[in-house]
């Protein structure tokens, strides 16, 4: 029997890789995601059917265009900012994530960046490595438990982090466009209200234009110099420059990122200040929850072909 034609535009686990050609013929462009490559868009690919990608890659319009055939987008990660939605409605093609099976791995990560972050403890590594600990202590760092944690959107990821921080005694508050409905923690009414009243600013929130630059200098300098920043959501939802001058002038205590704007490139400014902890974007980043979130993009896809429906759509 045939199988389905679908085009990928991303890297997958071997896990995937494998998936996907066990169920459908998959075309790939050979030099990255550039639309000047006519052989291969004006061939097979005019008639495939679904994309896959990932949160990371995303796709745009100008792609789209290239295969009239496309109604169906998939994609492994929930982040969909780098994904033309409007360009997909438009042009009436479905678009699925893989919501839910990358939470709680985002939220462990998450409340380890948080620990790392306050308690030093890469920068105490270093420390050890370097033969410093021959010449004195390391210096004092900042207690977690009992300390105020302001999460700046309370889906599914944020409500599993604070869920964790109850297991260190934090009080928690939290800010988001609508209140959540019988949430047990008090919702702040604005971003620099929630960073005024807590000592770690967590930031959970979706990413694309709605959210650019939420966390703003007046936000970074109401968290204070004694405040910490962790950022596990998106780097646009920070106001990069502003976070460096922040961290570099003393009105910021520290900040663990795991997300930036220019990702895979870093400011070297961050890079070379201790009291920030640097990650390559690896929230998901297991190899339990990525074989889920590609096991959810085979059944999308499996659904799609087999229905013209999705498992988990993004809009209707």
């Amino acid at each position: 029997m045939t199988k389905p034609r679908i085009v990928k535009i991303c890297k997958l686990s071997a896990y995937g890789e494998e998936q996907l050609h066990d169920h459908f013929e998959v075309l790939v462009p050979h030099e990255g995601l550039t639309c000047t490559q006519m052989p291969f868009w004006d061939g097979p690919a005019k008639s495939a059917q679904a994309l896959v990608t990932t949160a990371p890659v995303g796709v745009n319009e100008e792609i789209m265009s290239r295969l009239p055939g496309l109604k169906a987008i998939v994609c492994r990660g929930i982040g969909t900012d780098k994904i033309d939605l409007e360009a997909a409605r438009r042009r009436g093609i479905h678009v699925a994530t893989t919501p839910g099976v990358l939470t709680e791995c985002v939220a462990d990560l998450a409340m380890g960046l948080l620990l790392d972050t306050a308690r030093g403890l890469s920068a105490s590594d270093r420390f050890v490595r370097s033969g410093q600990w021959l010449n004195g202590p390391f210096p004092l760092a900042t207690k977690v438990s009992g300390k105020r944690l302001g999460v700046l959107g309370l889906g599914q990821i944020g409500t599993a982090i604070a869920r964790r921080a109850e297991g260190f005694s934090m009080e928690i508050r939290y800010h988001n466009r609508c209140p959540v409905k019988n949430s047990a923690y008090v919702c702040m009414g604005s971003p620099v209200a929630l960073a005024e009243w807590a000592d770690f600013l967590m930031v959970a929130v979706a990413g694309g234009t709605q959210t650019q630059g939420l966390v703003s200098e007046s936000v970074l300098e109401a968290l204070g110099p004694k405040g910490f920043l962790i950022n596990i959501a998106r780097g646009s939802v920070i106001d990069e420059s502003a976070l460096i001058r922040c961290l570099e002038t003393g009105k910021l205590a520290g900040a663990g990122l795991d997300v930036f704007t220019h990702e895979p490139e870093v400011p070297d400014a961050l890079m070379k200040m201790d009291n920030v902890v640097l990650l390559p974007h690896v929230g998901s980043a297991t190899t339990d929850t990525r074989r889920a979130m590609e096991d959810l993009v085979i059944d999308n896809l499996l659904q799609y072909f087999a229905f013209g429906t999705l498992k988990t759509p993004v809009f209707p």
